[in-house]
């Protein structure tokens, strides 16, 4: 069965940090472009980051440029989200997702989806 898994959520205030991860189970994906996308209470879920699967190509948000990076670890079938200076609009349940092609920001565009991991940010 295929999986991913995120983790590293929590509540923070903002300014702070927050790491969050996302391991693969079932099959790997060191060939597939990876995705962040989040979903705030009564909003439709958006795109955050991407990443080719060399790790060659990323794509961010603008409301999240120059504040969030996201990388991969291959060799761990994992990819990660670094988040920093973390506003209070950051709120959400933020998803990964995997896909086979290019970078996209599209969300239907992604096969494989995680279950979600919550971030609040206080102010």
């Amino acid at each position: 069965q295929v999986q991913l898994v995120e983790s590293g959520g929590g509540l923070v205030q903002a300014g702070d940090s927050l790491r969050l991860s996302c391991a693969a189970s079932g099959r790997t994906f060191n060939n597939y472009v990876k995705g962040w996308f989040r979903q705030a209470p009564g909003k439709e879920r958006e795109f955050v980051a991407a990443i080719s699967w060399s790790g060659s190509t990323t794509n961010y948000a603008d409301s999240v440029k120059g504040r969030f990076t996201i990388s991969r670890d291959n060799a761990k079938n994992t990819v990660s989200l670094q988040m920093n200076r973390l506003k209070p609009e950051d709120t959400a349940v933020y998803y990964c997702a995997a896909t086979f092609g290019l970078v996209t920001t599209t969300e239907s565009e992604y096969e494989y989806w995680g279950q979600g991991t919550r971030v609040t940010v206080s102010s």
